[in-house]
């Protein structure tokens, strides 16, 4: 076992949005997590990431975790290119590798060159942008919410390639999402109902 969660609970302002929840994750584990606008996924996903504290529970690692998020609207530095944004977040915890993230880049249709600033991206671009940096430093646990949002059909199909080879390394992947990812060979699925994670 990789990660497990007990009892975990999360409240706003009196409205209980996690409830004892309870979960295991193992090592290369593709998880996928649906459930209506506002059940709790994302929050679950920002306590999972440390960007969130929790009320009550617990949650216990087992072993070294490097977190990659995704998680809602991906945020960057507006007036800046893709390449600026990308050197500037990998930078924060060791040395930007532009070949790795160039690569990345053109998988999903983007050239890491291009001078155009972030702000005039399109929905899907920025999409793509969040995908990239969330796995471009080699995490090993990976949280994507919502990632297909905004895509075209062609880069669904790359996400979903590329999570599948994510997940033969070794990696460890939590997805929420509606829609677009359908081809990817989950190994759990649940849904969140009333603050718990019911097993589909």
């Amino acid at each position: 076992m990789l990660m497990e969660i007990k009892g975990l609970s999360k409240s706003f302002k009196n409205k209980k949005v996690l409830q004892n929840l309870i979960m295991s994750i193992d090592k290369s584990d593709l998880i996928l997590i649906q459930g209506t606008n506002g059940c709790g996924k994302s929050t679950l996903l920002k306590i999972m990431a440390g960007l969130m504290k929790y009320d009550d529970g617990e949650i216990i690692a087992t072993e070294p975790i490097k977190i990659g998020a995704f998680i809602e609207n991906p945020s960057f530095i507006e007036n800046e290119t893709a390449l600026y944004n990308m050197q500037f977040l990998m930078e924060l915890n060791g040395k930007f590798d532009k070949e790795k993230v160039a690569t990345l880049c053109k998988k999903f249709y983007l050239d890491l060159d291009d001078k155009t600033p972030v702000k005039k991206f399109s929905i899907g671009m920025r999409q793509k942008l969040g995908i990239i940096q969330a796995i471009m430093e080699d995490q090993n646990f990976i949280l994507f919410d919502e990632p297909t949002r905004g895509l075209d059909k062609e880069s669904m199909e790359v996400f979903n390639q590329l999570v599948d080879s994510l997940q033969k390394e070794g990696k460890t992947i939590i997805i929420c999402a509606h829609d677009g990812v359908s081809n990817i060979p989950f190994n759990k699925a649940y849904r969140m109902e009333e603050g718990h994670l019911v097993e589909q």
